[in-house]
C-alpha cells in the first residue's frame, strides 16, 4: 500500500516550525524560553479525544536518519467518535499518515472515551508498527504493518488472552527488536491485575510472561516500560482501589530479566510476582490523609500519572503527586533509588498541573530532564532540570497550549516531544 504524503507541505511545516522557535526572552515566571526547541504542527486534523496520561504514543527510527511516528485519534464519523491514525515524519521533514484499517479495508472507528481510548505505538527490529487503542475493558484492538511502510491492519485476533478486557496498554521497544507491553486485564469488580507481554520479534508472535501484580480489592495503572542495554524490563505502575477511580496510590516499581525470568526490586533483591501493594517496591507511600477511595470526588493525596528514564540501568522517575498541604493540586517530584528505598525531590510546585508528564536521561546535559505541563498560562509545556542543586526549569514548547504531553528520545540523544492542544484539536510535534 502506498502511503499518501504531504510533500507539497514540507516548506510551509518548515516555514511554520521557525515562526514558532523564538529568540530568548524572559518569561513571567522568571523561566527562560527554550530557543533550542523546534516545533511543527502535525498537518493532519486531531480529535478532542487524543488525551490521556498513561499512554505511549510516540515511537522513533534511525535509518538514513530520524524517523517519528505519531499514533493519535483522528476526528469520527460524529463528535462522540474518533477514528486512530499513525502520522509519520520521515528525517526530510516531509509528513505521512497511515490510517488504522479493519478487515473490510475502512479506518477503524470508535466511541470516545476520554482518558482511555487513545493509541499506544511501537517499531520493532523488523520495522514492523504496532498499535494498542481504544480498550477501556475492551477486547483486544490491535493494529500491524506486516512489512515497513504497509498498511496497518487488525491483528487482534494474533494476542494471548482472548476476550480478555483490556485497559491501558503502553508498548516499548527492546534493544533486540522485541517488544513489551503492559496492560490492566479484566472488568472484575473485586480486582483487576496488571500483564505483561512479550513480542517474539524472531517469531513474530505475542505470549505472556507473567502477571506482574495484583491483589484483592486493587485495581493496577501501568504508567511506563523501559528496556536496558541487558534486555531488562523496568516497570512502573500505580494501584488504587477496585475496581477504578482517577486518584492512584503507591506509586510502585519492578525490573523483569528475561535472562532468568526473574522478577526484582530497585535494589536487586528478587521477588515474587505478582506484587501486591504490602510487597511493592513502592515510590511513593501513603501520606498523612490517604485513602483508598473510589469516589472520583475524592480531594485527599493520590498518584496521578507517572514515567521513566533509564541512566543505564538506573531507573529515573517523575510523577505527579497531590499531598495534603498542595491545596490540591498535583505538584511535580522526581525519584530513583538509593539502596533499599528511594530519594525523592520536589520538581514543581506552582500551579495546578494536568494529568501529563514526561521524563528523559541525558548524562551528558546534566542528568535527567523533567517535563510537565501546567493547567493555565501562555506558555504551558516545561522541562525542568537540575544543573546545581535546585530544579530549574524553562519552557518547552513556547506559545503552545498543548494540554497533554509524551515524550521519546532518539537515539541521537534529541527528545521528541509529543504535544496535543485538544482545545484547538491540534498536534504538535517538538525536537529539544
Amino acid at each position: 500500500m502506498r502511503r499518501p504524503t504531504v510533500r507539497a507541505c514540507a516548506a510551509s511545516v518548515a516555514a511554520l516550525a521557525a515562526l514558532l522557535v523564538p529568540a530568548p526572552a524572559a518569561q513571567a515566571d522568571g523561566t527562560a524560553a527554550a530557543a533550542a526547541t523546534v516545533i511543527e504542527k502535525v498537518p493532519y486534523a486531531m480529535d478532542t479525544s487524543n488525551q490521556a496520561a498513561w499512554w505511549s504514543p510516540a515511537a522513533t527510527y534511525k535509518g538514513r536518519g530520524q524517523y517519528t511516528y505519531f499514533a493519535f485519534n483522528e476526528p469520527g464519523a460524529t463528535a462522540a467518535t474518533h477514528r486512530p491514525a499513525i502520522a509519520r515524519r520521515d528525517p526530510d521533514g516531509v509528513w505521512s499518515r497511515l490510517p488504522l484499517l479493519d478487515a473490510d479495508g475502512q479506518q477503524a472507528e470508535f466511541a470516545d472515551d476520554n482518558g482511555h481510548n487513545q493509541p499506544s505505538v511501537a517499531r520493532d527490529g523488523s520495522g514492523r508498527l504496532h498499535v494498542f487503542t481504544s480498550m477501556h475493558a475492551n477486547p483486544w484492538r490491535y493494529y500491524r504493518t506486516d512489512a515497513p511502510g504497509g498498511a496497518v491492519t487488525d491483528h487482534a485476533a494474533e494476542m494471548p488472552d482472548q476476550g480478555v478486557a483490556i485497559t491501558y496498554p503502553v508498548v516499548t521497544t527492546a534493544p533486540n527488536g522485541d517488544l513489551y507491553l503492559a496492560a490492566r486485564v479484566g472488568a472484575g469488580s473485586d480486582q483487576r491485575p496488571g500483564r505483561l507481554y512479550r513480542w517474539d520479534n524472531a517469531a513474530s508472535t505475542w505470549s505472556t510472561v507473567a502477571t506482574f501484580a495484583g491483589a484483592l480489592n486493587r485495581s493496577v495503572y501501568p504508567d511506563d516500560l523501559a528496556v536496558d542495554a541487558q534486555g531488562r524490563v523496568h516497570v512502573l505502575f500505580e494501584w488504587a482501589k477496585a475496581p477504578a477511580t482517577g486518584f492512584r496510590h503507591q506509586l510502585s516499581y519492578l525490573v523483569y530479566d528475561p535472562a532468568t525470568g526473574a522478577f526484582a526490586d530497585s535494589s536487586g533483591a528478587a521477588v515474587t510476582t505478582p506484587v501486591t501493594p504490602a510487597t511493592s517496591d513502592v515510590i511513593q507511600d501513603l501520606t498523612e490523609g490517604e485513602e483508598w477511595s473510589i469516589d472520583n470526588a475524592y480531594t485527599g493525596p493520590a498518584v496521578q500519572s507517572a514515567k521513566l528514564a533509564l541512566d543505564g540501568s538506573a531507573p529515573k522517575i517523575a510523577y505527579r503527586y497531590r499531598s495534603a498541604d498542595s491545596n490540591g493540586n498535583f505538584r511535580v517530584y522526581y525519584a530513583y533509588p538509593s539502596g533499599s528505598s528511594w530519594i525523592r525531590q520536589s520538581v514543581y510546585s506552582g500551579v495546578q498541573t494536568t494529568a501529563a508528564i514526561g521524563i528523559t536521561w541525558d548524562a551528558a546535559a546534566g542528568g535527567s530532564r523533567v517535563y510537565y505541563v501546567t493547567a493555565s498560562g501562555t506558555d504551558r509545556v516545561f522541562a525542568a532540570t537540575r544543573p546545581a542543586s535546585t530544579w530549574t526549569p524553562e519552557s518547552a514548547a513556547p506559545g503552545i497550549t498543548a494540554d497533554r504531553l509524551a515524550v521519546r528520545q532518539d537515539s541521537d540523544g534529541k527528545d521528541v516531544l509529543y504535544l496535543p492542544d485538544t482545545a484547538h484539536t491540534t498536534l504538535y510535534y517538538g525536537l529539544r
